[in-house]
């Protein structure tokens, strides 16, 4: 080979063993806290929507935490706790303070007003449908473990389907490292993983398995790009360093909330608002 040649590189798997290591705690922790109950659910709901508010804080006030931050952080913390105790009227009022509170504790000329005080409406929303999916019944256990299998598969396998066969990106103009092979590899890994979760959960019809499936990885999909449009809109690589190999919380959560809020709904619309497990699952 002549020394002007260009030399082929193989994929850059440089984070993997970062990423792995990252999942063997997470995932047993997840597990864990869906199976013990709603309350586990609550608390680690409201661990993970209070960080993401504290990197939502900072990305839009450009590496500055706003001195109402915490306030915050506590009022949709509580808001998440307190949701199997209290039902969704006292968690939405107090999601909603932290909305409040976030929209009053900025100038009001500052164009990233908006951004405060939604971040806390939909960070707070998110939680009450993750929180309404898991419930206090054994079909809330699988409606949640689904939402969690199709997530974490699609994720792992746009990560290693895009890694060994790269191909055109995505959307380069928001993340340049997604690509289309990626995307469809996530999307079968996720639909797959659904499946057999759902097979193993109700006698409903597979294909709508199939269907709910495929739709939650496509949304978990968009909701990773929405935020990425969000990280490149104020000029930040990741939402934080919180989990190796991930980066911050809000990169772990982006495709959970848009995937929470997708059952949600189904279950809502198929059911009832104190019924979603079953409106997802019972066909």
């Amino acid at each position: 080979m002549s020394e002007h040649s260009p030399q082929k590189t193989g994929p850059n798997w440089g984070d993997l063993r970062q990423r792995l290591m990252s999942a063997f705690l997470l995932i047993p922790i997840v597990a864990a806290a869906i199976i013990y109950g709603q309350i586990a659910v609550a608390v680690l709901v409201a661990a993970a929507v209070a960080l993401a508010y504290q990197e939502w804080s900072r990305m839009v006030g450009q590496g500055k935490m706003n001195r109402f931050t915490y306030l915050i952080m506590g009022l949709l913390a509580v808001g998440a706790v307190i949701y199997p105790i209290a039902g969704i009227t006292a968690s939405l009022l107090f999601f909603f303070a932290g909305a409040i509170v976030a929209a009053l504790s900025v100038d009001w000329r500052q164009w990233r007003l908006p951004y405060y005080a939604a971040g806390a409406i939909f960070f707070g929303v998110s939680a009450i449908c993750v929180l309404a999916l898991r419930g206090d019944t054994v079909n809330g256990i699988w409606a949640t473990v689904f939402l969690a299998v199709v997530i974490w598969l699609t994720d792992s396998g746009a990560f290693f389907v895009g890694r060994l066969l790269g191909g055109v990106k995505l959307s380069p103009e928001i993340s340049p490292s997604k690509t289309w092979s990626g995307a469809i590899g996530g999307l079968c890994f996720g639909t797959i993983g659904g499946l057999i979760v759902w097979l193993m959960a109700t006698d409903s019809p597979f294909w709508i398995g199939i269907l709910i499936a495929a739709v939650l990885s496509v949304v978990a999909q968009l909701g990773d790009l929405v935020e990425s449009a969000l990280k490149r809109r104020f000029l930040i690589k990741d939402s934080g360093d919180i989990i190796p190999g991930h980066g911050g919380i809000l990169d772990r959560i982006d495709s959970f909330t848009f995937g929470g809020i997708l059952l949600f709904l189904i279950g809502v619309i198929h059911a009832a608002s104190d019924q979603v497990a079953q409106g997802v699952l019972i066909w």
